[in-house]
Order: C-alpha cells, then structure tokens, then sequence
C-alpha cells in the first residue's frame, strides 16, 4: 500500500491561506470502514459553507456576516432549490468497493473517476461476501429489490459465494500463469495478458477509485443512495458520506437533511388531495385522480392506512 493510501500523509501538515473545514480536517486521508473490506477516504477538498453563502452574494466579504445570516441564507438556497452557489465547493474522495457496487454508483455521471486499471495490475484476493442478515429474497412487487424476509439455508448461499470467488481468483491467478504470491507457475508457457484474463472475475471483486465532485452533485448523489429503497450495500457508502458531509459542510448538512433528505415532494393533484383532506372533505383513490401506487405513496408519505 503507498503513502498516499495508508494515511501516513496525516503525519505532514502545511500552512495554507485557503479557507479550511475544521471537521473535515480531523478525518482527511482516514480511510472510514465500509462493507467487509471497502473504505471512503477524503483526499482533497476545496471550500466550505463559506464558499455557497459567497457565491451566492458574490460581493460577499470573509467574515463580515453573522454565522446565523448564513445560515439563513443557505437554507433558503436549498429550500428554492437554487444549485449554482453548492457547485463552488468539491471534494475528492479515494474510495475502495465492490465492483457491483461501482457500477450502480458510475451512473452518477457528474464527477471526474479515475478507476484501479486491472489492465495495468493484477488485482488483490478481496471480495465481497454479504452477511447473513443481509440476505433476502427476491422482492414480489419490486423488480430491483429485496424483499424483508431472510432466505433459507442462508448458510449454503454464503458458502457458494466464497467457494466461486475463490475458485475465479485461483482461475484469475491460473490464467496470468502466476500463483497468489505473484511468481511464475510454469516457466515454459506466456500467461494470458491481464486485460483479458481480468473477465473471470465475479462482480464481489473489489475495485478502487478516485471520485471527485462538487457538492451539489454530492447532496444529489446522496438524496438518492441514502434512501431506505436503495441497495444495501451503496446506502452503506452513502450513509458514510453523510458523515463526511456533515463534518465538511455542517450548515449545508443541516438545511439538506430538512429540504431534501427528510422531505417529501408532492405532484399537483396529490396537493390537491392534501388540500381537500385539510378542508374535511372524505378523498379515495378512485376520486383523487391519483394512480393507485401514487395513492399508496401519498397515503405512506402522510402517515395515513391505505
């Protein structure tokens, strides 16, 4: 592992005249666990809560406004939904996950990636084998989830995963003519080059990244993958971000988890139906012009028995 990976980079400081996130600062270059063998790692970042309230009045000058007045500010930019100031602060992050996971996450098309290359490297023996409570079946009426029950005889699923991805790495290694310690097997044979013996992997693999983004895209990012519906394992990322964020950009943090991450959106007719429901007039689905998944939603959204 290299300096830049193993955080040896905390040990060195240096001064700066750029505006600087005291949380932040705590846990830059500390890889943060996530999964069996992933992590998260703050590498760089530009900006703060500062850089959003600046953008926004352009002709704002450090420290002759009230942290309350930017905090009112920024709340009322995310509440109108006015994205422009939140794209003037970014931050890179070294992120470590399994390759499934990296492929729900590559459709964020919103920052600049930089992958681990197995063209160029023989990639390590780490997979990602899921926990037994993390085991569901098929969803009945979602097509892309899991449903809430646990499936049986979890225990031989969990076997066969490691037993393929260990026989797929042996293959992998077999295939480049190398053992798992990276020496020659047969010295009378070429092995297969790597771009090409790379495709017997499965998708529990893991691959790494450099991710870099501004914040708007990161608050769009984790509006979507911090949600309860989406998949276990890139929500147990996001939830790691929201963290992150938290301590980079406390104020912003604050006003997203009130507009945007703990909000609920409603279309026209389902505002009409809400305003019906406050005037004391009795709507079903049959009337609300509503679909009845969009009735479902509503009446979940409102707390309401469907």
């Amino acid at each position: 592992m290299s300096r830049d990976q193993n955080g040896d980079l905390r040990g060195t400081s240096q001064e700066t005249l750029r505006p600087v996130s005291a949380g932040l600062e705590e846990i830059i270059h500390r890889p943060i666990p996530v999964l069996d063998h992933g992590f998260i790692r703050v590498v760089d970042y530009m900006g703060d809560d500062a850089a959003v309230v600046q953008a926004a009045r352009v002709s704002y000058g450090r420290g002759t406004k009230q942290v309350n007045e930017d905090r009112g500010l920024i709340r009322y930019l995310m509440r109108h939904s006015h994205t422009t100031p939140f794209e003037m602060a970014e931050i890179k992050l070294h992120v470590k996950l399994p390759i499934f996971v990296a492929r729900q996450w590559i459709r964020h098309r919103t920052a600049s990636v930089n992958e681990y290359s197995a063209r160029y490297s023989v990639l390590d023996k780490e997979f990602y084998i899921p926990d037994v409570r993390d085991l569901a079946a098929q969803s009945a009426s979602n097509k892309q989830g899991r449903d809430d029950h646990t499936v049986d005889n979890p225990d031989w699923i969990l076997t066969l995963l490691r037993e393929d991805a260990e026989r797929s790495y042996l293959n992998y290694r077999r295939l480049l003519n190398q053992n798992e310690q990276g020496e020659i097997m047969d010295s009378t044979r070429t092995g297969l080059a790597r771009e090409l013996a790379r495709m017997n992997l499965s998708l529990n693999f893991y691959t790494q990244w450099y991710w870099k983004t501004n914040l708007h895209n990161l608050l769009n990012f984790l509006r979507l993958r911090a949600d309860q519906h989406a998949q276990y394992e890139i929500r147990a990322y996001a939830e790691k971000l929201l963290h992150v964020t938290k301590e980079w950009v406390p104020l912003t943090f604050e006003a997203f988890q009130e507009y945007k991450l703990g909000a609920v959106t409603l279309s026209a007719s389902a505002l009409e139906v809400v305003k019906l429901m406050l005037a004391g007039q009795i709507v079903n689905q049959a009337k609300s012009g509503l679909s009845q998944r969009e009735w479902s939603e509503l009446m979940s959204d409102l707390g309401q028995k469907v």
